[in-house]
């Protein structure tokens, strides 16, 4: 008998080729489904709840598979780690019912944005946040956030190599938070369109640097050209950090999510514990 199980994976992305699985390997998906073939003796496929680009990282990303074998949810977790590298880690398992998948029964997904906003680069945050060394207006910033909320059409936040069927997304949250000298972008949708989310941070960070008015923002919605709006930003400092699912399913509460070591990110998107670089 067929079950489906759902994992929580997390990856620290800077030495992977993203998540989906290429000719060449080394992306996240190859190394999980490596371990799957491992622990169960053959193959295994994997579907995800976002497939995170090249140098993306991941709080919680949500996989579910198919399988005949029965183990405890510890067997699997553990059983996997046992044959992962040490930048991809499996968190917790769970039996799901067969109508639940990863993708399509996601309401929601939420990225953070770590943006290290000094005059010189930190080696300490290499691969691990973005960098911009012009000081950064955030005031601006959050009030030319505020016109991103809500159900748009984000064409001009859009890669050109965007698969998905129309533009529209409804954005649901778009926080930034000042922590000394790094800055925070909470930004949460119910999907997100390729590159989405490093397009508008790097339209806002223009907006920071005064290159752009508050006002543009709305423009740039309302003239639906990606070509108009501001370049695509580092992959560096992107977290895929919480997918929100109904309770039904009885997934383990995504709260309290480790960034990396010593920073937290509690449900309503305030960092606790804030590490000094």
């Amino acid at each position: 008998m067929a079950r489906r199980i759902a994992l929580g994976v997390s990856y620290e992305g800077s030495s992977w080729l993203g998540w989906q699985t290429q000719p060449g390997g080394h992306t996240v998906q190859d190394e999980l489904e490596k371990a799957l073939f491992a622990f169960t003796g053959g193959p295994v496929p994997t579907i995800c709840a976002g497939r995170t680009d090249t140098g993306v990282h991941a709080c919680l990303q949500v996989v579910h598979l198919d399988t005949g074998l029965e183990r405890r949810d510890v067997a699997w977790i553990r059983g996997l780690n046992a044959h992962l590298p040490e930048s991809i880690a499996v968190q917790w398992a769970r039996e799901v019912p067969e109508d639940f998948h990863a993708r399509f029964s996601a309401q929601a997904r939420t990225y953070v944005y770590l943006l290290w906003n000094r005059p010189y680069r930190s080696p300490l945050w290499a691969g691990r946040a973005g960098w911009c060394f012009r000081p950064l207006d955030v005031e601006a910033m959050r009030a030319a956030a505020a016109h991103l909320l809500g159900e748009h059409d984000f064409s001009s936040f859009r890669s050109s190599q965007c698969q998905a069927a129309h533009p529209v997304r409804t954005m649901q949250r778009l926080d930034i938070q000042r922590h000394g000298d790094m800055i925070v972008f909470v930004l949460k949708a119910n999907a997100f369109l390729h590159h989405m989310v490093r397009n508008i941070i790097g339209s806002l960070v223009y907006v920071g640097q005064g290159r752009y008015t508050v006002a543009r923002m709305q423009e740039l919605l309302q003239e639906r050209d990606r070509r108009r709006a501001a370049p695509t930003y580092s992959a560096a400092g992107l977290y895929l950090c919480a997918v929100d699912y109904p309770a039904s399913y009885g997934l383990p509460l995504q709260e309290g999510l480790e960034i990396m070591p010593g920073l937290q990110l509690s449900p309503d998107g305030e960092l606790s514990a804030w590490p000094r670089a």
